[in-house]
C-alpha cells in the first residue's frame, strides 16, 4: 500500500513539471475552485440570521440552505469523477466552474428564500462536477515532489476555506460592503470564478482515461438514490426529532448501495464501463485510505459545528468574534499544511498517525480548558488546544488525501476522486449527526451553563475518532508491501 509520503520521500524522482499549459498557472486556477466550495460549506453558517431576518424565511427554509447545498455535494460527486474520466476532466472542471459562479451570483441576489434555496441546491451540483476533477487533475498531471506540494496546497485551501470561513463570513456581513449585508458571502465568488474561468484553457491540459468509457446510467440512478437517502435523514434526522421517514430513508440506502454494488459488478462482469469499479476497494491502499478519510472527516465538520454552539450559545460571542476564535486553529494549520511535504520527507508513513496524535492532544487539552474556564473563563485558554488541533489537521489532510488516491490506476482516477469526495461528504453528515446525539442530549433545554458539558462530551468523542485514525494508518503503514513503498 503506498504511504502518504510514497512520492513524497527523499529518494523521489526529481521534481517532474505540470502537464498543463502553464505550469505557473494550473495550480491557482484548481486552488481557487477549491477555496470556493470549502468556503461555501462553511460561510453560510454565519450569513444566516441575516439572510432569516432579511427574506423572511421560517426555520425549515433556512435548513435548506445549508443542507441542499451539502445534499447536492454529495449526491453528483461519483458521478463527476466517471465524467470527467469519459468527456475530459478540464471540461468538465470548466462546466462545473462556470455553473458554481453562475448559481454564486443566484444565491446573491436571490430575491426569496425558495429561490435561494433552488440556488445553493445548484450551487452544490456545480461544486460537484468540480471537485473530483481537481483530485483527478492533480493526481495524473503533477509527479514527484511537484504533486506532493501540490497536494499540500490543496489540503492547505481545503483547510482555510473551511477554518476561515466564519471570519470571513463574519467580516464581509460586518463591513456591509456596497449595502450587500449576507449577500456578499455568495457574491465574492463571482470575480474570483471569472478570473479563474478565464485562465483555465491556459492553465490545464486536457486528460481523460486513456480509453474513453460509456456512462452507465443505471449505475448513476442507483448510487444518485442511495446517497440521497443516506445524506438527507443524516442531515435532517435530529432536527426533526428523527421522524419514520428518516429510518424508512437510512433503510432504504442499505438497499440501494446493496443493488448498486450488485450492479456495478455485473457490468464488470459483462466487459462494461461501472460507474464504479469495484476492484478499487480490492486495491488495499485506497480501501484503507477510504476508511481513513471516513473517520477523520466524521470529526472535522462535527468539531467546528459545536465549537461555533459553544463559543456563540454558551459563551454569548457575536458571529465575527466566535470566528477570530478560530484563527488558533488557522494558525496551526497554516503552520503544518505549507510545509506538508517537507514534514512528510522526515516522517515518511508516520505523518499522518502523528498528526492524528497531535490532534488527539490538541482536544484533550481544549477539553481540560473547557473544564475549567466554563462560560465565563478567559477565551486565552482555549488557544493552546485549538492551535494544536491545528497543527494535527495541516499534517493529515493533504497527506491522507494523496494516501487514497496514490495507487489508483490512470483510467480510473476520476472514478476513484469521486468516490474520495463522496466519503468525505457522507463522512461529515454522519459525524454532525452523531454527535449532535451527544451535544444535544447534554444541551437539553439550552442554558448556557450547560454548554462547556455537552462541548466536553463532544470533545471526547472526537478525541476517540482521533485516536481511531492514528491506530488505523499506522496499521496502514505497517502494512505496506515493497512494492507499494
Amino acid at each position: 500500500m503506498a504511504s502518504a509520503t510514497s512520492t513524497l520521500s527523499p529518494s523521489a524522482p526529481a521534481d517532474a513539471a505540470p502537464a498543463a499549459g502553464r505550469p505557473g498557472l494550473g495550480l491557482p486556477v484548481l486552488l481557487a475552485a477549491t477555496f470556493m466550495t470549502s468556503l461555501d460549506l462553511f460561510i453560510v453558517n454565519v450569513a444566516i440570521p441575516a439572510v432569516q431576518g432579511d427574506l423572511h424565511a421560517g426555520t425549515a427554509t433556512i435548513q435548506w440552505v445549508v443542507a441542499g447545498f451539502a445534499l447536492a455535494v454529495a449526491t453528483g460527486l461519483i458521478t463527476a469523477g466517471r465524467l470527467g474520466d469519459i468527456h475530459g476532466r478540464r471540461r468538465m472542471f470548466m462546466l462545473g466552474l462556470a455553473l458554481f459562479t453562475a448559481t454564486s451570483a443566484a444565491c446573491g441576489l436571490a430575491p426569496t428564500s425558495g429561490s435561494l434555496v433552488a440556488a445553493r441546491v445548484c450551487q452544490g451540483l456545480s461544486a460537484a462536477l468540480m471537485g473530483p476533477q481537481v483530485l483527478a487533475i492533480l493526481q495524473t498531471a503533477w509527479k514527484g515532489r511537484a504533486q506532493a506540494r501540490a497536494f499540500g496546497m490543496y489540503g492547505m485551501t481545503m483547510g482555510v476555506g473551511a477554518v476561515f470561513g466564519q471570519l470571513i463570513g463574519g467580516l464581509l456581513i460586518k463591513a456591509d460592503v456596497l449595502g450587500l449585508g449576507w449577500r456578499a458571502c455568495f457574491l465574492i465568488n463571482v470575480p474570483i470564478g471569472l478570473a479563474a474561468l478565464a485562465a483555465t484553457p491556459r492553465a490545464l491540459a486536457e486528460s481523460r482515461a486513456p480509453r474513453r468509457p460509456r456512462l452507465d446510467n443505471t449505475g448513476v440512478a442507483l448510487s444518485t438514490g442511495a446517497t440521497v437517502t443516506l445524506v438527507l435523514p443524516l442531515i435532517q434526522g435530529r432536527a426533526l426529532g428523527w421522524p419514520v421517514w428518516t429510518w424508512v430513508c437510512l433503510g432504504a440506502s442499505v438497499v440501494l448501495f446493496a443493488g448498486f454494488v450488485a450492479h456495478q459488478r455485473r457490468v464488470g462482469a459483462a466487459g462494461g464501463d461501472p460507474v464504479l469499479d469495484i476492484a478499487l476497494f480490492r486495491q488495499r491502499g485506497f480501501a484503507a485510505g477510504a476508511v481513513a478519510q471516513l473517520v477523520f472527516w466524521s470529526g472535522q465538520g462535527s468539531f467546528f459545528l459545536v465549537l461555533a454552539l459553544y463559543l456563540q450559545a454558551g459563551r454569548g460571542l457575536e458571529a465575527l468574534a466566535s470566528g477570530v476564535v478560530f484563527v488558533a486553529i488557522g494558525a496551526g494549520y497554516l503552520l503544518t499544511s505549507t510545509t506538508a511535504h517537507r514534514i512528510a520527507e522526515r516522517l515518511g508513513s508516520r505523518t499522518v498517525p502523528v498528526g492524528a496524535l497531535a490532534m488527539a492532544a490538541g482536544l484533550g487539552a481544549l477539553w481540560a480548558a473547557v473544564h475549567a474556564s466554563g462560560t465565563t473563563g478567559s477565551l486565552w485558554e482555549l488557544v493552546p488546544g485549538l492551535f494544536l488541533d491545528g497543527v494535527g489537521m495541516g499534517m493529515v489532510i493533504a497527506p491522507l488525501t494523496h494516501t487514497s488516491l496514490g495507487t489508483v490506476p490512470a483510467h480510473l482516477v476520476g472514478a476513484a476522486s469521486g468516490v474520495v469526495a463522496t466519503i468525505q461528504q457522507i463522512s461529515g453528515a454522519l459525524g454532525i449527526a452523531l454527535i449532535g446525539i451527544v451535544f444535544y442530549g447534554a444541551v437539553g433545554a439550552g442554558a448556557p451553563d450547560r454548554y462547556p458539558h455537552a462541548f466536553g462530551l463532544g470533545l471526547a468523542f472526537l478525541l476517540a475518532l482521533e485516536l481511531a485514525l492514528a491506530a488505523l494508518t499506522t496499521w496502514m503503514a505497517v502494512r505496506r508491501t515493497p512494492a507499494d513503498r
